[in-house]
């Protein structure tokens, strides 16, 4: 989780270098509520909250775990 920045943002390939889906699943978690919703910073661009994105590979790691 190096990778992660404390705050911020995190553009979808950003996110998929360290979660190892494609964008396809990627993108049914978040519509299905499984993955976190994204941002709209404008028109064109949608990013995730590095926060979010830390929590999600905290939470799938405690369940790995189990």
């Amino acid at each position: 989780m190096n990778e992660i920045p404390e705050t911020g943002f995190l553009r979808l390939p950003q996110v998929l270098t360290v979660i190892p889906l494609g964008k396809t699943c990627w993108w049914e978690g978040v519509k299905s509520g499984r993955f976190p919703k994204p941002v709209k910073l404008s028109a064109r661009c949608t990013a995730w909250r590095a926060e979010d994105i830390r929590d999600l590979i905290n939470a799938l790691s405690e369940q790995t775990q189990q």
